[in-house]
């Protein structure tokens, strides 16, 4: 696909910090076709508990015309501000009613993007949603795009803000859509209401994940004694094992945990905060992580299996590859590709038999495998793959196609 026209309905905003998935994806389509990427609209509740935030007022400006909706921010990539305020309708327990206030709000969006859509001279667009949101069920229909990608890469009908309607959106998403989107477990889900569901892998970052890069011991991770297994990221028992993370600490008392990252209300009130070999070194920057991995023994991933985690793709499993490490996580379906590099548990007793693995006897081969495996996990090797399920369809339009990362 190039030379092309992309119009990106995003959950998440351009300048949301750090990185997103959707930005990086928007990067990359750019270096061949010309792309809109369209920020959430504004909505009632969000202006009237969040006026005073900066964000928040700047998108005002825009909606009564004070501000530019439409500017260039990169080459080839327009960002686009909806020039309108949207209903908060989700707390509607009626769905008949939330049908027509949605419409009203699919309406309200589309019109903005048509007119950027116009001002930029993009004729016949692909249009691409990022997740779950509500008026894109419409979109296909207002603006009649050339195709329609829904890019699912979480699942998201499980979260609290989403289980009232989200279900029956996300039914009606995946059966109007021509490509869908998708991760590695999150394909099988897909293929319940669209059978033609690929998986295009998830495309990586990792300019600061160079093995051969050393780094120097952080001061705080230098008093850890070893071995250090380590996790960076958040902590929250939405996504990790508290459990057997509590068991691993008490059963190898030689072992000292190394948990990097923020911590949730359960974590900062959770048992590991009284054990000697349970150490907390907080959050840190993105530059700063790399260095961290590169000193832990071993590096884990003590997912909790749940609706929201099943089908999540471990991005930070190519992070502790990429940086040579050993790695051991829980087993779950999305974890499949990695089964060959990190050493995966699906119980608290393999958890223990593969950690004393990896520390007694290392494996190289592996590990140097394992940073072919994570540097191969590129945007443009996932971006090429959503470009030949496109040309699938195109060449059988009464087929509907499903991608998956």
């Amino acid at each position: 696909m190039e030379q092309q026209n992309i119009i990106m309905l995003c959950q998440q905003d351009w300048d949301l910090k750090p990185g997103t998935n959707a930005r990086n994806l928007a990067r990359e389509f750019a270096k061949h076709n010309r792309v809109l990427y369209v920020n959430l609209p504004l909505d009632v509740s969000t202006l009237v508990a969040g006026f005073r935030r900066p964000e928040v007022r700047q998108r005002f400006r825009v909606l009564l015309g004070w501000a530019q909706g439409l500017t260039y921010v990169e080459p080839n990539v327009w960002l686009c501000t909806p020039g309108c305020l949207a209903l908060s309708i989700n707390l509607l327990t009626s769905p008949r009613l939330f049908a027509v206030f949605n419409k009203l709000n699919a309406w309200l969006l589309a019109r903005s993007i048509r007119k950027a859509a116009r001002t930029l001279g993009f004729g016949a667009p692909y249009l691409l949603q990022d997740g779950l949101i509500f008026p894109g069920t419409e979109l296909k229909r207002l603006l009649k795009p050339r195709k329609f990608i829904y890019y699912l890469r979480d699942y998201m009908v499980t979260v609290p803000y989403f289980r009232r309607h989200g279900p029956r959106a996300e039914a009606l998403l995946l059966q109007q859509a021509d490509v869908v989107a998708n991760s590695a477990s999150l394909t099988d889900y897909a293929r319940q209401a669209n059978p033609h569901s690929h998986d295009i892998g998830q495309g990586c970052v990792l300019a600061l994940y160079q093995a051969e890069t050393p780094h120097e011991v952080p001061a705080d991770l230098a008093a850890v004694p070893m071995p250090r297994i380590g996790y960076t990221g958040f902590l929250t028992t939405v996504r990790l094992d508290l459990g057997l993370l509590l068991m691993l600490a008490r059963k190898r008392p030689d072992y000292h945990l190394v948990l990097v990252g923020p911590e949730d209300a359960d974590f900062r009130q959770s048992a590991l905060h009284g054990l000697p070999n349970v150490h907390f070194l907080g959050n840190k920057t993105p530059a700063q992580l790399p260095a961290y991995v590169q000193h832990f023994d071993v590096c884990i991933n003590p997912q909790a299996v749940n609706d929201v985690t099943q089908g999540n793709y471990p991005l930070k499993i190519d992070e502790y590859l990429a940086m040579g490490r050993p790695v051991v996580a829980t087993r779950t379906r999305t974890m499949e590709v990695f089964a060959d590099y990190a050493y995966l548990a699906g119980n608290q007793y393999e958890w223990l038999a593969q950690l004393a693995q990896v520390l007694v006897a290392p494996d190289p081969e592996r590990a140097a495998r394992g940073v072919a495996l994570a540097q191969s996990h590129t945007w443009a090797a996932s971006v090429a793959k959503l470009y030949a399920a496109v040309r699938a369809v195109s060449q059988a339009p009464a087929a509907r196609l499903v991608l998956a990362h």
